[in-house]
């Protein structure tokens, strides 16, 4: 069973890694010197590894915030890393700051009640304006995930859960990555996790009363266990299953369904020809929508940037895709023969593909490598099919036109989907049971 609390939970957020970071404090902060109102920090990477401030070394580095008024921006904070929308931005938070050496790098740490924290990511992950009915289901959904996480990292720590996040060898390369990648801290405040933009996002009575509502409510599965509650932007018209995309784990509430107002049958997307069909198509789905208002609930300015992802393509020449994922991947393939598709899981994402080149053949997995191999940020998805427009008089394609389906991994709730089932009437509790089946609401404190 799933632990209780008898108060609202606190937890640290990993906001920048870099070798220095500059943090602006207003109000009053004390500090390993003394009292601290207001002004500028510099903390620095020493060169024996330590934590550098004002002349010293220190281990860990810790400002305690004196009362709930009190904030502090940290300057250069990185969103979207390694996606198409990555840009820096200075963010202001509430709550303590800290600082830690985490794999070689100083990192700043937000140390966070959970609920004042959840009003941030659902600002953050989408728009503070969003329908009633998408802010409880977000809010549910954050909470859980977090929570499971946290419970996850402490069956690490004693050693009831193995970490297995990669398969290595000459032939193959299967990595994913996921919460056990933080050591010092809870959770990071980017895609990786949960995009949490401190009190920078601007939230509204809307996003409060959501929080506030919900406080404490979590999604648990038949056994009492909280409920690893996943989400993305766009499944693409079927929910992927957690197994293809993170460890092979299989939770029953993250089943494959149709994201449909009448969930029906749909053709086995494992199957090669029918994940082509279902992706050359745009069957009818909740996410299946371009209207502007109700994306805006989703989208942020910088999500906006694309309208394409319920289906998308992108296109590459020879030189472009070679260069490409030498670069990504750091191998040399030559000439890249083929890309082929080895195991698609159950919305057509690609779990394994085969890179043939002229110098080297690999399979690559899971779907995050593989979208990181063939971007330069990620691909929208790994639900796509490949084709070659073009061949030279040797056989050799010159082009390669990838045509997919779906942002994200598509497991959990899609953003999009509960934004028009919360535009057609329907309530929170419906939309968490259409994409966690047979989950139950749980109130944990």
């Amino acid at each position: 069973m799933s632990a209780k609390y008898e108060n609202e939970p606190t937890l640290r957020v990993g906001i920048l890694a870099a070798p220095s970071i500059v943090v602006a404090l207003h109000g009053e902060f004390s500090s390993p010197e003394g009292t601290l109102n207001g002004g500028e920090i510099k903390a620095e990477l020493s060169g024996d590894g330590k934590i550098l401030w004002n002349g010293a070394e220190y281990d860990s580095l810790n400002f305690k915030a004196s009362d709930d008024s009190a904030r502090f921006e940290i300057r250069d904070v990185i969103i979207g890393v390694n996606f198409h929308w990555e840009r820096r931005e200075n963010q202001t938070f509430k709550g303590d700051l800290a600082f830690v050496v985490e794999k070689g790098m100083l990192e700043a740490v937000n140390i966070v009640k959970v609920e004042d924290y959840l009003r941030s990511v659902i600002s953050s992950e989408m728009s503070a304006t969003a329908s009633p009915a998408l802010l409880r289901a977000h809010a549910v959904i954050s909470r859980s995930w977090l929570l499971a996480q946290i419970e996850k990292h402490n069956r690490i720590d004693t050693g009831d859960t193995a970490k297995h996040p990669m398969r290595v060898s000459d032939t193959e390369i299967c990595r994913w990555q996921d919460r056990e990648d933080h050591e010092l801290f809870d959770v990071c405040a980017d895609d990786h996790c949960q995009r949490y933009q401190g009190t920078t996002r601007q939230t509204t009575e809307a996003v409060d009363l959501a929080v506030n509502e919900t406080a404490g409510m979590v999604l648990t599965d038949k056994d009492g266990e909280l409920c690893d509650a996943r989400f993305s932007k766009c499944c693409g018209g079927v929910f992927e299953e957690f197994e293809n995309c993170w460890e092979p784990v299989h939770y029953h509430y993250l089943k494959a369904t149709r994201d449909s107002e009448k969930p029906s049958a749909f053709p086995d997307l494992k199957v090669e020809e029918n994940a082509k069909a279902w992706i050359e198509g745009a069957p009818e789905a909740f996410c299946n929508t371009r209207d502007k208002e109700i994306l805006g609930q989703v989208l942020n300015n910088y999500d906006q940037e694309t309208t394409d992802f319920y289906r998308w393509t992108v296109e590459y020449t020879q030189d472009e895709l070679g260069a490409l994922i030498k670069e990504r991947s750091g191998i040399d393939y030559g000439k890249i023969l083929a890309l082929e598709p080895i195991h698609r899981g159950t919305s057509g994402r690609l779990v394994r593909l085969r890179i043939i080149g002229t110098k080297r053949t690999m399979t690559i997995g899971k779907e995050l490598e593989i979208r990181r191999t063939l971007s330069t940020s990620h691909l929208y998805s790994s639900a796509f099919v490949v084709e070659v427009p073009s061949r030279d008089a040797d056989g050799v394609p010159e082009s390669f036109r990838l045509r997919g389906a779906g942002w994200g991994h598509g497991v959990g709730l899609c953003q999009i989907g509960a934004a028009v089932m919360g535009a057609r009437g329907y309530n929170f509790r419906q939309i968490l049971e259409h994409y966690y089946a047979d989950s139950s609401l749980t109130k944990l404190y």
